[in-house]
């Protein structure tokens, strides 16, 4: 005889019920970059709209920054952290491989006995994150999930590479993913272009470090080119079926929030995207700098806090980097 499986019961829909960041005291502009580089300050903002960027120091870890985050996101969303069931962190710059830095911050958040885990996705993470936290709420495993994106990505940055040297900048962006009675996150458009993994990557692999088999510690490089064309093309067709998938149109968008790689990206997406001029864009790789799995969370509530995006407001975001991994939605903002 077969057992018969319950069905799960979980909440109707899901959606964003608070959001949280956390960017690192030190301020750090152009001219400290080009210390390191043959550049301009002129140079740098025509090829990436970047003017300052925020590093973190040796007290702002990735735990520090995340627990930051983290605690401005639960109480934006109204709950304790005894109500959060599942903590989801993508992160690429915590350099300890196990146990997971979910693990930790569950255990300080004092969430009890959440399940924890960390995902690598790099600047797509948030998405991923996303739409694990909306599947687990649907689902019933949790009632209400963190979703962290944190990096320090200064720890991965060669000064000396004229081409990334001053894109990267650390922060936190939490939100907290809870039970809706009508559709607030649409599906996910997501997806992975394996065989470009080699146009974003580590220099070298960890090991061929440890033994000592190279002088630099391992940094990030890409392909600027390509991935410029890729994410202005490629990416702009991942946001239109997202639109598509959630049933709405571009007219019917209040902002955008695109990964903060580059504002030439940014720029050129909304372009060819086509979008109104009534949809506020979100801009914040200018003074903070492309913080990978960060970059969306810490725009977002960069926007509400300005007042530049009102709670209710409907946003297409889109995340895409190293893998080749991408992930776009639309989402209610909290």
């Amino acid at each position: 005889m077969t057992a018969k499986i319950r069905p799960a019961k979980g909440a109707p829909y899901a959606r964003i019920l608070g959001v949280g960041g956390y960017r690192p005291t030190r301020v750090v502009p152009n001219e400290e970059i080009l210390k390191h580089i043959d550049s301009s300050d002129e140079w740098i903002r025509s090829r990436s709209g970047i003017t300052t960027r925020h590093w973190a120091g040796p007290e702002e870890t990735v735990a520090e920054m995340t627990l930051a985050a983290a605690g401005k996101a639960i109480a934006d969303a109204g709950v304790t952290p005894e109500q959060i069931g599942a903590v989801v962190i993508s992160t690429v710059s915590h350099f300890k491989q196990t146990p997971s830095i979910a693990t930790e911050i569950a255990h300080r958040l004092g969430t009890g006995k959440a399940a924890a885990f960390d995902i690598s996705a790099a600047c797509a993470g948030f998405g991923y994150g996303l739409t694990i936290a909306k599947g687990l709420v649907v689902e019933g495993s949790a009632e209400h999930v963190l979703v962290v994106g944190v990096e320090r990505l200064s720890d991965l940055t060669d000064l000396t590479d004229r081409t990334t040297a001053f894109l990267f900048g650390d922060g936190a962006g939490a939100v907290v993913v809870g039970p809706s009675e009508e559709p607030a996150i649409g599906p996910a458009v997501w997806g992975s272009e394996g065989d470009k993994a080699d146009v974003i990557a580590q220099t070298v692999p960890w090991d061929e470090y440890r033994e000592g088999t190279v002088e630099k510690f391992p940094a990030l490089r890409q392909e600027g080119q390509t991935v410029f064309r890729w994410a202005v093309f490629e990416m702009a067709k991942v946001a239109q079926q997202a639109l598509e998938a959630a049933g709405i149109t571009a007219d019917d968008l209040d902002v955008f929030i695109p990964h903060q790689a580059n504002m030439r990206i940014i720029d050129s997406m909304v372009k060819t995207l086509k979008l109104p001029e009534h949809v506020t864009v979100a801009r914040d790789v200018e003074t903070t700098g492309n913080t990978s799995a960060a970059s969306i969370p810490l725009a977002m509530e960069r926007l509400l806090a300005t007042g530049q995006a009102r709670s209710g407001d409907t946003a297409l975001v889109i995340g895409f980097g190293a893998g080749l991994v991408y992930a776009a939605t639309v989402v209610t903002l909290p």
